[in-house]
């Protein structure tokens, strides 16, 4: 039985009391959490620099803009088909074979609000109770709530820092048991920015094709941000293709985060399975954003390079600051735009009053006293390391690792 101590811990312990159980199993997104405590200590007019979001800080390019801008003329303002506009999911299925060497017909193709919910149509679709679900750690915040939305068991399969935070095909299967529904994964990686090389994916696809049991989400999001060549999908390995769902978007590539289009690509029966729960969930996605969307798919992905390019730079600025201060463990990310640091030589040291056990306690110290935002390791399964995004202008990247270090040299 709750103990109230006030009308208030008494009103919150009623309503909490009234929600489906469900919710208990999940939390707030950490990314999220801390992007609003961000804007809230700004309305106050706090001077906060906010690396915990991974949003590019790009705009979109302007031929997706006109591109939404046409189809607003054309009168593309009515309900869309469930899974998609034919002539996009036929551009997503022509994008799978030029840049992945995935053949996917356009029927296995849904497009959804934003790429999580991709991962969460399929998650729905595919995981059942006691139904064991492999996630590689670090992982994506989202990746643990949705599989216990699902009633899914996670198993963790933990890679360190020493091997670029991925796993082995070793790791893999020792993982596996009678109960093993599914694997997720991202590459590029959030939050560590790995990138899973060709070798690595066919070594990790020899495990999974001897369990054709076990099906795999390979999340691509971050695929036009790779700073060491050609992006390698898990979904090209023509043995493995029963068996991978391929989840993508333009949020990351084409700075389009608030278009909030996302897609996958799956077998068919899965692909069926998704539109079926995105009908009951949101019907189609966006009219115009899936028009605006399909400029992009359709585009040359060199377009996406002046971004990734900016980013690469904005990582060597940062990993040389970052090397600057002592007791930091840092490897350098090969994608997206975050470092993964290991913070863990600061644990038991204190500033006057406030002493840091965990990662969120040093988030917090440094959000108090050198007003810049970052993610606890905590959020991604690794309680020792915190996120950095350097979505960012070099400008506050600068800034930011002067906070940054000041604040951990006043610990002691």
């Amino acid at each position: 039985m709750h103990k109230a101590n006030t009308f208030v811990d008494l009103f919150k312990i009623m309503t909490e009391e009234k929600l489906a159980p469900r919710l208990s199993k999940i939390t707030e997104s950490q990314t999220l959490a801390m992007a609003r405590k961000s804007r809230e200590l700004q309305a106050q007019g706090k001077d906060i620099i906010s690396l915990s979001l991974g949003e590019p800080d790009f705009d979109t390019p302007d031929f997706v803009k006109d591109a939404a801008k046409a189809a607003m003329d054309n009168n593309f303002t009515h309900y869309p088909p469930v899974a998609g506009f034919q002539d996009l999911r036929e551009a997503i299925a022509a994008k799978f074979k030029r840049d992945n060497n995935i053949d996917y017909k356009p029927e296995q193709i849904v497009v959804s609000t934003g790429a999580k919910q991709a991962i969460a149509n399929a998650m729905l679709s595919l995981v059942d109770v006691g139904d064991e679900v492999i996630i590689p750690v670090p992982y994506w915040v989202s990746y643990l709530d949705l599989i216990k939305l699902a009633d899914g068991t996670p198993v963790f399969v933990h890679a360190s820092i020493d091997n670029n935070f991925k796993i082995t095909a070793q790791q893999l299967e020792a993982a596996i048991t009678p109960k093993t529904k599914l694997i997720i994964f991202s590459t590029p990686c959030n939050p560590t920015g790995s990138v899973y090389s060709y070798e690595e994916l066919k070594s990790l696809a020899a495990v999974l094709v001897k369990h054709p049991q076990i099906f795999v989400i390979s999340d691509e999001i971050y695929e036009h941000i790779n700073y060491i060549g050609k992006h390698q999908s898990i979904g090209q390995f023509e043995e493995l293709k029963n068996q991978v769902i391929t989840i993508n978007g333009v949020s990351k590539g084409f700075a389009m985060t608030g278009w909030r289009i996302g897609y996958l690509g799956a077998p068919l029966w899965i692909a069926k399975a998704c539109e079926k729960v995105q009908g009951q969930f949101t019907s189609g996605a966006c009219s115009i954003a899936q028009k605006a969307t399909l400029a992009a798919v359709l585009a040359n992905p060199t377009v996406t390079r002046n971004m990734r390019d900016g980013f690469l730079k904005r990582r060597d600025l940062m990993y040389g600051m970052l090397k600057e201060i002592p007791g930091l463990k840092v490897n350098i990310p090969e994608g997206a735009f975050y470092f993964f640091l290991d913070i863990s030589s600061y644990f038991g040291k204190r500033y006057q009053d406030t002493v840091i056990n965990t990662s969120a306690d040093l988030c917090m110290y440094i959000l108090n006293t050198a007003n810049l935002a970052l993610v606890s390791g905590d959020a991604f399964g690794v309680d020792t390391c915190l996120r950095i995004s350097y979505a960012a202008s070099e400008e506050k990247i600068i800034e930011a690792m002067k906070r940054f270090k000041l604040a951990l040299s006043r610990l002691s």
